[in-house]
Formats: structure tokens, sequence, C-alpha cells
């Protein structure tokens, strides 16, 4: 094996290093999804950030129907970027060519990922969630809730868990791991939460 590496040109060790890194981080990313761990950080939009115009709910539910820009997602490309460009450089390509090649693969692997993990959630929604019943139940925030703006929170409801659009009933911006409870179902999509003082609240 140190021999192997040993032989390797820059470029090669470079994309193999970066391929193993790459790997080991993939793996832990599947792993802690399949064990309920949230092991993904998505793009947060901030209620700031849009305009007047556009009505903040629907921009929040569109910005998180389909992540394409996840952790997950992006080690996927890197994954099969950098194997894939360590391979074609051992087989003689140039490196311009092998990293245009595997940046094909990356990106595919990319929307596959996202693809797979959008349909798992599809999948794992029996219906339209019966909200009620999470009135005065307690979670945690999963995305940021910014100030006078929306987020999601993380909460069991009929014994499953769910993640559910979400804003502070006083207007406070509550950061993702906060515990909290539900004020009021303002819909079937919408939640007000208020943060828990204690924990034995």
């Amino acid at each position: 094996m140190q021999e192997w590496w040993e032989n390797l040109s820059g470029a090669e060790s470079f994309f193999y290093g970066m391929a193993i890194f790459s790997s080991v981080f993939f793996i832990w990313q599947i792993l802690a999804a399949f064990m309920g761990l949230d092991g993904d950080a998505d793009v947060d939009i901030a209620d700031s950030d849009i305009p007047d115009t556009i009505d903040h709910v629907d921009v929040l539910e569109s910005s998180q129907a389909f992540k394409l820009l996840s952790l997950r997602s992006i080690v996927t490309f890197f994954t099969l970027f950098s194997w894939g460009s360590a391979m074609y450089l051992s087989e003689g390509m140039s490196v311009i060519k092998a990293m245009s090649i595997s940046s094909i693969w990356g990106l595919g692997g990319m929307v596959a990922i996202a693809l797979i993990f959008y349909g798992m959630g599809k999948m794992a929604e029996t219906g339209t969630k019966d909200l009620l019943r999470a009135q005065g139940t307690i979670g945690t925030v999963y995305l940021n809730i910014p100030e006078n703006g929306f987020g999601e929170v993380k909460l069991e409801i009929n014994g499953a868990v769910e993640h559910v659009k979400a804003k502070s009933i006083n207007a406070e911006a509550l950061v993702a791991g906060t515990q909290i409870r539900v004020v009021n179902v303002v819909s079937q999509t919408l939640l007000e939460v208020e943060k828990l003082t204690n924990k034995g609240e």
C-alpha cells in the first residue's frame, strides 16, 4: 500500500486523499440519516431576505421542498468527483479532462441523493398531518426561526417524528436546538411556538 501511494503523482495523491475523506463523511451522513440523528444541514432562508411582496410561507415551503444544496448532496458531489478524478488520472487522462468528466458524475450523484431523501420524506408522510393534536407538544427547533420570521421545528405527532414550519408567538428569534412548546396551530402546515425556559415545564 505504501509503495502504491508513493508511486502516485501529486494530483493523484490529492484526489485519492479527498476521496477517502469524503467517503468517510458520506458514510457518516447516510448512517446519521437512517439513525435519525439529523446529520444534515440545509440552506436556511431568513425572513428578512424575503421581499414583502412575496408570501413568506410559500417561499419557505418552496425552499424546503427539494433540498439540492444540503450537506448530504454536497458531500455526495465531492465523493464522486474525487474518486472519479483519481481513477481517470490513474488511467492516464489529463487533469482538466478528468475533473470535467468527474464533475458530471458528482452533479448526477448530487441530484440523485436529493431525490432519494425527498422521496423518503414523501413516503414518510401518511396523508395530511393532524396538527391539531400538536398543541401543547414539546419539541425542538430544527431550522432557525428568525425574528418575525418562519423556520422549522421537530416534534412527535401521533407517534411519528415530524418537521413542521413554525414561527415564534412573540416574534423572538429561536436558533436550531432550542426546546419549544406548540402554543397555537395556525393551519395544517404552520405552528406558533414558544421557547421553554425550563426543561420541566
